[in-house]
């Protein structure tokens, strides 16, 4: 008789912060997953809602561990205190997650597939859209000094991609599967230079140490488009000089853009580089981030990583 397989054990992680029903909705997804030999764990970090999300999932879901914050944590903060959390079990995988994420009810599945084919991978999914749910969303940026750091695709489909996994330069925080080993070697993320987007140097820093960073393509999740951020030329003076130069949590931190190319490039000169060139870019109105983009014709990213593709 052959023996039992031993489950592969992993713990999702998210932190929330008044989202009540979207959190509720991402963990109905959660329990609608497949889990074939493998044993799911749900950390939630509610960082000081005050709309009834952890009085809900204690009633909804029970089995769901949540950890409460003060409201000071934001994304990296809760992201690693539910980290911590999740290591005291020492489960196989984390997979860190958005709460406006739906899952394709084999995602976990192939994400966890693609991990243990691939060793010392950290791996995510084809994010797609609610609203556009063949439009990929923030998948596998690019890093080049010329476009100023990573350059995001506007008109990628899952038609579009390679069909097997690929290597990417980062994996945008919505969901990824990190082996528990790559964040005890890793260490977390970096919460004091990068409070609200901590994945912005995060997986940079595995590749950097020798983590290879993949995307699985036949695994998938939706995810709410983001909101635009208010347009800088129609702010008052006073509050335009705050969003370039506050904290380093707003969209438009010139701060935030700064410590980001320094982390998240291949090195510190190259990171450098890359925001003189976002400067110059945005001053003369071809910042590949902004709308401008729109207009741009993008290579399919299956001949544009042709080479990217992990063979065997």
């Amino acid at each position: 008789m052959a023996e039992a397989r031993k489950p592969v054990r992993v713990t999702a992680v998210t932190p929330v912060h008044n989202r009540r029903e979207i959190t509720l909705q991402c963990l109905r997804s959660l329990g609608d997953l497949e889990l074939d030999n493998i044993e799911l764990n749900v950390i939630v970090v509610d960082d000081g809602s005050t709309d009834g999300t952890s009085e809900a999932i204690a009633e909804q879901f029970p089995e769901t561990t949540v950890i409460k914050g003060d409201g000071n944590l934001w994304f990296t903060g809760g992201m690693n205190l539910g980290f911590e959390k999740a290591l005291e079990a020492s489960p196989d995988y984390i997979l860190s997650i958005n709460d406006d994420s739906i899952f394709q009810p084999d995602c976990l599945m192939r994400l966890v597939g693609c991990a243990e084919k691939y060793p010392r991978s950290a791996v995510g999914p084809l994010l797609l859209l609610w609203n556009e749910p063949h439009k990929l969303f923030q998948v596998s940026p690019e890093w080049s000094v010329l476009s100023g750091g990573f350059r995001h695709w506007r008109h990628q489909t899952v038609w579009t991609v390679p069909d097997s996994p690929w290597e990417t330069d980062i994996i945008v925080g919505n969901c990824v599967l990190f082996p528990s080993e790559a964040i005890r070697e890793c260490g977390l993320m970096n919460a004091k230079r990068h409070p609200h987007w901590g994945d912005a140097e995060y997986t940079p820093r595995m590749k950097r140490m020798g983590w290879r960073l993949l995307v699985e393509p036949k695994a998938r999740v939706f995810c709410q488009p983001n909101d635009p951020p208010p347009r800088l030329r129609e702010m008052p003076a006073g509050k335009m000089m705050k969003a370039l130069f506050g904290d380093l949590k707003g969209p438009h931190s010139l701060r935030r853009r700064f410590v980001c190319s320094l982390d998240g490039g291949p090195n510190k000169i190259k990171g450098l580089a890359a925001f003189l060139v976002f400067i110059v870019r945005t001053a003369l109105g071809n910042n590949p981030e902004s709308s401008w983009s729109e207009g741009v014709e993008e290579e399919p990213l299956k001949k544009k990583f042709a080479d990217r593709v992990v063979r065997g």
